[in-house]
This record gives C-alpha cells, sequence and structure tokens, in this order.
C-alpha cells in the first residue's frame, strides 16, 4: 500500500465525495488512523480493526460490508470528513450505523424536531430519555443535536402547548435550533445493537434472533400466465408495465410449448390488482393464470430480542453479579423459576431490552432478562421454570449509549463533540 505521502502527491479523483483541497490534504497527512473505525462505502478509506471492540465484537456496518485494510497504514475517517458537517450528513452516519427500515412498523423513529436554519453540528448529546433536566442539559450546552433512544413525539401531536411536557420540550427544541432524532427500536433490531449489547453481559455464546427482522422487498406478488404469441406477449406485457411505472417489473418467459408462451412476472401490491384486470381483458391468459403471495427474506443477524446458548454455563446467582456489573446497578430484581434456586445452573439466556415479554413469552431458556414484565407475565414464565431478571425499563438499555458514543465519534470529524447525558436516569430508584 502507498504511504500517505504518495497519495498526497499523487493526483486523486474521488467518485461521489466532496471536492478535497491540497490544504486540507497537508492537514489529513498528520492525523494518521491510530484508533478502531469501520468506515461507510462512501468514505475514502474504508478498513476494519484487526482487534474486536472491548465492549462489543459485532460488526455495525449491517447491510454494507467492509473492505479490509491495515489501521495503520490509512487516514483516520475524521480526518477525511469535511472540518464542520451539517445535519443531514450526520442524518445519513446513523443510518448506516442503524438503517431506519430495521425498526417495528409500530414505532416513530428518525428525525422528530427540525430546525428551520440549516447550521453545522457541533455537539451531539445523547440520551435514552428526552426529559426536562436532559434539555436544560443539552441547552447549558450549546447542543446542536440531541440522540433520544426513546422518542419523545411518539402519538400524532395536534397542537403544540406548554401543559403538556413533551410537546414543552418539543417547542424548546425548536426555540434552541436543536435537532432531535430517535433510533429507538432500529437500534434493538440491529446486529450489534442495543440487544446484543445486553446478551453480551453473561459472556459469549451461540446467538440467535428470536423475532427475525424481514427485508423489505419491493415485489410482493407473483403472477404466472400463458400467452399464444410473442406478439400477445409484448402488448400484455407493454400494459402491464403502466400498471406498476414505479417500479422495473421481473417476468421470465419459458420456451413455448402447445399450450403457449408460460410467463412468470413479479409486481408489488398496488400494482396487483390493475395487473390482473389487465390479464382478464386477454382471453388466453385469463384462461390460465395463478396469483402467489411472496414472503419477505429475512434479514440473518437483524430482529428483536436474543437467545444466547453460553459457552461458559453459569449459577442464578452469577447471572445477577455479571448483570449488575454490564449494567452498573446495584440492585436486580428476581423470581426464580419453580424448582430453581440462585445455585441453578443457566446455560440458555433469552433477553428483550425495554419491556420485553412479548418477545420473550413461550421462549424456553433457563433465564429471561429484560427491563420490566407485569406481575402476571412474570407468574406465567416462573411456572414454566424460568427464571426471570429485571432490571427496570430504560436500565437495561442505557449503558449502550457509551458503546454507541465510541462508534458514532470515530465517525465524525474532531469538530464534533459526541456526549452522553449525565442527566438521563430511570424515574424508579430503590429506596
Amino acid at each position: 500500500m502507498r504511504t500517505i505521502l504518495q497519495v498526497l502527491q499523487s493526483p486523486l479523483m474521488l467518485t461521489g465525495c466532496r471536492n478535497v483541497s491540497w490544504t486540507f490534504l497537508s492537514l489529513t497527512y498528520r492525523r494518521v488512523c491510530t484508533r478502531r473505525s469501520l468506515i461507510s462505502q462512501t468514505s475514502l478509506c474504508s478498513y476494519t480493526s484487526t482487534q474486536p471492540s472491548p465492549t462489543n465484537s459485532h460488526n455495525f456496518f449491517p447491510l454494507h460490508p467492509p473492505v479490509h485494510l491495515s489501521p495503520t497504514r490509512c487516514l483516520s475517517h475524521s480526518a477525511l470528513r469535511p472540518s464542520l458537517m451539517e445535519l443531514k450528513e450526520v442524518l445519513q452516519v446513523l443510518e448506516q450505523l442503524a438503517p431506519l427500515s430495521l425498526a417495528e412498523s409500530w414505532d416513530n423513529v428518525g428525525l422528530l424536531v427540525e430546525p428551520s436554519k440549516s447550521r453545522p453540528i457541533k455537539t451531539i448529546l445523547l440520551t435514552n430519555d428526552l426529559t426536562d433536566a436532559v434539555m436544560e442539559e443539552a441547552e447549558n450546552m450549546s447542543c446542536n443535536l440531541i440522540i433520544s433512544y426513546h422518542p419523545p413525539l411518539f402519538r400524532p401531536v395536534k397542537r403544540l402547548v406548554q401543559k403538556d411536557w413533551k410537546q414543552r420540550l418539543a417547542i424548546r427544541a425548536v426555540e434552541a435550533g436543536m435537532a432531535v432524532f430517535s433510533p429507538h427500536t432500529s437500534w434493538d433490531s440491529v446486529k450489534g445493537g442495543v440487544n446484543d449489547w445486553l446478551v453480551g453481559g453473561l459472556g459469549s455464546g451461540q446467538v440467535s434472533v428470536l423475532n427475525q427482522t424481514l427485508g423489505g422487498a419491493s415485489h410482493s406478488h407473483k403472477l404466472e400466465f400463458t400467452v399464444r404469441s410473442a406478439e400477445e406477449l409484448n402488448d400484455v406485457m407493454e400494459e402491464l408495465k403502466a400498471c406498476d411505472s414505479r417500479t422495473t417489473l421481473q417476468h421470465s418467459v419459458s420456451r413455448p410449448d402447445s399450450s403457449g408462451i408460460h410467463v412468470s412476472l413479479t409486481c408489488s401490491d398496488s400494482a396487483l390488482t390493475p395487473s390482473v384486470q389487465t390479464l382478464l381483458r386477454h382471453s388466453a391468459s385469463s384462461q390460465s393464470f395463478s396469483v402467489l403471495k411472496l414472503e419477505k427474506p429475512p434479514l440473518p443477524g437483524h430482529g428483536q430480542g436474543r437467545l444466547s446458548v453460553l459457552d461458559q454455563p453459569v449459577t442464578v446467582a452469577t447471572a445477577i453479579q455479571k448483570m449488575k456489573s454490564h449494567l452498573g446497578l446495584s440492585h436486580l430484581r428476581l423470581a426464580l423459576g419453580v424448582g430453581h434456586t440462585q445455585e441453578s445452573s443457566v446455560c440458555t439466556v433469552a433477553v428483550c431490552a425495554g419491556s420485553g415479554a412479548s418477545v420473550l413469552n413461550g421462549v424456553r431458556a433457563d433465564l429471561y432478562i429484560t427491563g420490566e414484565m407485569s406481575h402476571h407475565e412474570v407468574l406465567d414464565a416462573v411456572a414454566k421454570g424460568t427464571s426471570v431478571l429485571l432490571s427496570d425499563h430504560s436500565n437495561s438499555e442505557r449503558g449502550f449509549l457509551a458503546v454507541f458514543r465510541e462508534r458514532l465519534a470515530v465517525r465524525l470529524p474532531d469538530s464534533v463533540t459526541v456526549v452522553v447525558s449525565k442527566a438521563d436516569r430511570d424515574p424508579l430508584e430503590v429506596v
């Protein structure tokens, strides 16, 4: 690989990147990459570290495989970024880390508050919940972007008034020119996200996803039909294209036989009805056609909840101590499964950050770990011989903010400061 000096002395052609001045390149020469970084496919230098992260070894670029280069022989990612970043550029980085398409359909994720005036992003505050205390903290540090794991605006808003505390926070953000972004279940689902971090508290194991995320296929139905001639096929295809002008029709044709030419075509939900109506207008195709529903393909490693078969089984008592340390808590709540004690062995553990009963229900494991479950949900699990460990809702999520801060900071220029909130905390405490 050429040295950095050789790179600076040679002409550069960058496709899809900003024009880089010689002054900027001279500065970047002095900034050699010395820390682990996974760089997006649009960056000048992409690599992955040969050393695993001390907090999480998962690849956090789920949909873009990285190029493997030596981390000690290339420019740092932040050095290759412009010295100032606009909001839209930070949002692109956040999308690369955890695509919003991975979020649950019911969730309200993404950019929730956008300032009217564009300004460089200099300070980003990470918080699990946006509260009055956190907003005051953000105002005091002249924050430009708040990344709140839980969306402060969730249900539709018909008015913005001071009497509602969430609406009041949104007003303060607008008045201060602060953007507010929420990733929520996209962080839960993504490989290497909140749930992988949570299950890692008990050590290594064979980890699988409980509720697999499915890919967003553009075509959801397959139509199979027969036409009598190539001329009729051309006529039918022209009419079908008009039914689904937003996407490219995908079709295949088999060799003609005595019954005609057999055609297989995929189309979207919106194009299904007009496509069927088109086929019914043609005598040959109307006599022999079928409609098949296509299933969306799973995205391996992404989804809600995790099940780990531990490489080294632990006792319930040891699991408690490990999770206290991992979550930074002095107390947890425990419900022992029927016939179990704190010396019982834990070989399999199922986790779901936050309120995990709907994801964990029916999963066979020695131990459930989540933030909260209702009284009757705990009783159901215990009756089936599964012990339950509860931390309170946000305590099962908050520790991931420090992990994410590191992953985000290495992808931003040094002019951007990423801070984890000190005012953010779970509303419940043991007294």
